[in-house]
């Protein structure tokens, strides 16, 4: 068999294959020089989204076939794309993988395999025969998929247990559950917690500000949901309000709903976002995340009515899925529908603009969907993504740059209070490759009736901005037009400027003019049903404190604060309201010590 050496230039002594992939990035490097110094048997590599992972592998994976430290390569993805789509990046450097390979002996042409997960839970002691015959480089690709179940991660450590070297990758190696990642090292913390601990890490705010990756720009919606319980009740909510976990389960499926008014206003402002990124970005495309077959047909059907043209549907048990996507990929067509299969790793680095159609909420799924939208091609390029106003969907928004490892001890805690604390069967779902019912429907069985859309805030870079806007207004429109090309502080000062000039055409509006909830992102907290309890708690509690500091009964307290804060009495206050009178209280204390 040839070797990966014969296609390489070298880039410098000892170091022939570095050349496979032009100049690597500074992290590329870094890592490199890190794994090259210690040659460990398992080294962990986590990268965020578009950051260049395979690159990364397969500079390292020619790297050890040159120098003879392996003679073969077995890569293991997610899914049957992302094994073509390996074999396609390697063949690129020399590196000729089967992704076809199923049993028996390997090509003479080929360096390797690329299979996955489920293929290796299928037939272990195939891959461990062959890692015992030969010396053996397994690259895990995105290794958290090892721990979804337990029979994979047994499977992968039967298989992969004699292996010479193992590479594993990942973006997002935090799960909601609690099964241990096979040939991950976990250490313990001060508090008694086991995390996973990487070989070298390149977080999203490291890669942000090397300018690897876009910064997000997310669009928030809300609107009115009314929908039909099993019971025959009928109900009717915001998004965005504080509900109980079923109903705010129901609101959002509401609103998902393709007969109602939400997604096509959505999807109608989307197509404007996506016009605006095409100024500086003409090929860029745009992708809505669908729940379920019946849904993606229906959104393709709704984008082909608002732009006149027809959109690419992906649905992974489609045989011509991955060839959709490719040809997607190399098109300057404006809108791809998937069901789940386009979340992770899937590489169209022209998609910029998203569509958050799913009402999955693990930080996870929501990570690697996001991850869609981040690869940079060029410098100032921002991806846009739309949300349905839900508490957990903009905690995550605001938690994009933060670095989280796979917990294996995680405290208990109620699931409405942590957010992170999802059922195994919720991620489990959520990671299905399948497009079938997920069965929640008859979980919390409704039937949806109607819905609208308000144009509620944008999220970036852990700040909110924007007043609310009815969509199609002049305000909206400010937000959906921001240049798709602009340095990172140009866009946050943009957003600055446009919420400034949407409170200054505010106040000149009569207050009778006004029926939509005039005040600034900041001050309309989007919180929980439980959050929500928490400050009402919090404000009682601190009015009762001050009752004795002051020698003013409790009810005098109440009143003078809705005279001073506005609003109308605590048990129908916002959240904005209610946080606005616990500082006042607290302001009153401490004036009178």
């Amino acid at each position: 068999m040839s070797t990966t050496s014969h296609h390489l230039s070298p880039a410098f002594p000892g170091r022939a294959p570095w050349g496979t992939a032009g100049k690597l990035r500074a992290w590329q490097e870094a890592a490199m020089d890190r794994y090259l110094q210690s040659q460990p048997r398992d080294f962990l590599a986590v990268a965020t989204p578009g950051a260049g992972k395979t690159t990364f592998a397969l500079t390292l994976a020619s790297w050890l076939l040159h120098h003879h430290v392996v003679q073969q390569i077995t890569v293991v993805a997610p899914t049957e794309h992302l094994k073509t789509q390996w074999a396609e990046a390697a063949a690129r450097i020399g590196i000729r993988l089967d992704p076809e390979y199923s049993a028996g002996p390997v090509g003479r042409s080929y360096h390797g395999v690329a299979v996955t997960y489920a293929g290796v839970g299928v037939r272990p002691m195939l891959h461990r025969n062959r890692c015992e015959q030969r010396k053996t480089l397994v690259i895990l690709d995105e290794i958290h998929h090892a721990g979804d179940s337990r029979s994979w991660g047994e499977a992968c450590l039967e298989a992969f247990e004699p292996a010479t070297r193992r590479l594993a990758l990942t973006g997002t190696p935090f799960r909601s559950d609690t099964n241990p990642i096979p040939f991950v090292v976990y250490e313990e913390g001060n508090d008694g917690i086991r995390r996973s601990s990487a070989d070298y890490t390149y977080g999203y705010g490291n890669a942000l500000g090397d300018g690897v990756v876009r910064p997000v720009i997310f669009l928030s919606y809300s609107g009115n949901m009314r929908w039909r319980t099993k019971a025959g009740d009928e109900v009717a909510a915001r998004l965005g309000e504080p509900m109980t976990k079923d109903a705010t389960a129901q609101a959002w499926r509401t609103a998902l709903d393709p007969r109602g008014d939400w997604m096509p206003n959505v999807l109608s402002a989307a197509d404007r976002r996506l016009t605006e990124i095409r100024r500086g970005i003409p090929d860029a495309g745009g992708l809505v995340i669908a729940a379920d077959q019946d849904s993606a047909r229906s959104y393709a059907k709704l984008i082909k009515e608002i732009t006149g043209h027809r959109a690419t549907v992906v649905l992974s048990d489609d045989t011509g899925a991955s060839k959709r996507i490719d040809e997607f990929s190399d098109s300057e067509d404006r809108w791809m529908v998937a069901v789940r299969m386009v979340s992770e790793g899937v590489d169209v680095p022209r998609l910029a603009v998203g569509v958050y159609a799913t009402t999955i909420s693990t930080p996870l799924f929501f990570a690697q969907a996001v991850g869609r939208f981040v690869r940079s091609r060029r410098r100032g390029e921002t991806a846009s993504v739309f949300l349905p106003t839900i508490p957990a969907l903009l905690g995550f928004a605001h938690e994009m740059e933060v670095e989280r490892d796979h917990v294996l001890d995680k405290p208990k805690r109620d699931g409405d209070e942590d957010p992170y604390a999802e059922s195994e069967k919720e991620l489990a779902e959520a990671e299905k490759q399948q497009d079938e019912d997920t069965g929640d429907q008859d979980e919390l069985p409704f039937e949806a009736l109607e819905s609208d859309a308000v144009f509620d805030r944008v999220v970036y870079e852990g700040a909110e901005f924007g007043m609310q806007a009815h969509p199609g207004s002049e305000e909206e429109q400010d937000y959906l037009g921001i240049p798709g090309l602009l340095e990172p502080d140009q866009v946050q000062m943009l957003l600055q400027k446009r919420q400034a000039r949407q409170i200054a055409h505010s106040r000149k509006k009569p207050a009778e003019d006004a029926d939509l909830l005039e005040l600034p992102a900041d001050r309309r907290p989007v919180v929980t049903h439980r959050e929500l309890m928490e400050l009402r708690k919090e404000l009682n509690s601190l009015v009762g404190a001050y009752v004795h500091q002051s020698g003013k009964p409790h009810g005098v307290i109440h009143t003078e604060l809705r005279r001073v804060c506005g609003g109308p009495p605590s048990a129908e206050a916002t959240p904005g309201q209610i946080r606005q009178r616990i500082a006042k209280v607290r302001e009153w204390a401490t004036r009178m010590k």
